[in-house]
């Protein structure tokens, strides 16, 4: 379907299309936060405890440093599902892919690739 300028919304049929998008990035970024909460979750003490006393500081220092980036992880991959619950949302009101900024349909190559994006490119530069 061609687009132009003039048109206010995506088709129901490209809405459908983008709406199997998000939901296939849903179910993957739900299974990485799962992967990366048991990786957060699990103690991973590699049998350290009869070595050297300075080795396991080492140890404990890079467990603390791999729980906080873990933990940062986590933190960014609930806000991506958020972000793309939110355009579910923007999908079943027939607002999804119309740029908040310009009001403008945003080129559907860029949703394709950013499903969850709320700004054209042309918005995003001016910011």
């Amino acid at each position: 379907m061609a687009e132009n300028t003039n048109t206010v919304r995506f088709s129901d049929k490209d809405l459908e299309e983008f709406r199997t998008i998000v939901q296939n990035k849903i179910k993957k970024a739900e299974h990485d936060l799962e992967l990366i909460k048991s990786a957060y979750m699990n103690d991973h003490d590699n049998g350290t405890n009869d070595t050297s006393p300075t080795f396991k500081a080492f140890e404990e220092g890079s467990a603390t440093m791999s729980k906080e980036a873990n933990s940062a992880l986590a933190i960014r991959q609930e806000k991506f599902i958020r972000d793309l619950k939110n355009a579910i949302i923007r999908i079943e009101n027939k607002t999804y892919g119309v740029c908040r900024v310009t009001g403008k349909l945003i080129n559907k190559e860029r949703l394709k690739l950013v499903p969850h994006a709320t700004l054209s490119i042309e918005a995003k530069n001016m910011q």
